[in-house]
């Protein structure tokens, strides 16, 4: 008897990296740049775009997609912050992908915006499978969550761009070693930028808000 397999994860990833650069298109040609943020539930995700808002926000017009399972808890801290933002339940999923994306964007009113920030599911396997149509795909590594996260997780780091070391502050606390996340980080993806970070002292937030300031740079003079 003949019958046809159809792998659907294939189609489904190909139609979903067709809606992602769609998305990249329309972002392009408004000059907005996209950061997609990602990092395990607890590494700092709100809070490290909490402190790239305040350095960021004198500067550039700022909106934030904050996806959860459920809840707006992160929503309104973002919010306090006068910052334009839009909350995003997933029922469930693990992940955005580029539809949702899509609609979010769409939501929260994106034009005059320079820089927009989709803050996504807690997560280090799902959201880095998926496509979401940002320019600049932002990691985030703690010092309670170990340096050999590279070695577990090695796609999100393949497919970043930046990866923030958060709560550096601790990492005599939980042991970890700066020097070995980075070079385990770095051996996955030569081009991975790699700055260690703490909201408690404010180390290396200049640093990383300089970075997106000088990728929005790239995206203005390419217009």
């Amino acid at each position: 008897m003949d019958y046809q397999i159809l792998e659907t994860k294939e189609r489904v990833q190909a139609d979903n990296e067709r809606a992602a650069a769609q998305t990249r298109e329309k972002l392009k040609q408004s000059g907005a740049l996209l950061v997609n943020l990602m990092g395990s539930p607890g590494a700092g995700k709100t809070t490290a775009l909490l402190q790239l808002i305040e350095r960021l926000k004198g500067e550039y017009r700022i909106g934030v997609m904050e996806a959860d399972v459920d809840s707006d808890v992160d929503a309104k801290k973002i919010a306090e912050t006068g910052t334009r933002v839009i909350q995003l339940h997933t029922a469930g999923l693990c992940h955005m992908d580029a539809d949702m994306t899509k609609r979010g964007l769409d939501a929260l009113q994106t034009d005059g915006l320079d820089l927009i920030f989709l803050e996504n599911i807690g997560n280090l396997v799902c959201p880095a499978e998926f496509e979401v149509g940002a320019d600049v795909r932002l990691m985030l590594l703690s010092a309670p969550e170990g340096d050999d996260k590279p070695l577990k997780y090695p796609l999100m780091f393949q497919i970043s761009d930046i990866c923030l070391l958060t709560k550096i502050d601790t990492a005599a606390v939980f042991d970890f070693d700066k020097a070995k996340a980075t070079a385990r980080a770095r051996a996955l993806n030569e081009k991975l930028t790699v700055i260690p970070v703490s909201a408690v002292t404010g180390e290396g937030f200049d640093a990383a808000a300089a970075l997106l300031k000088e990728k929005l740079d790239e995206r203005r003079k390419a217009q």
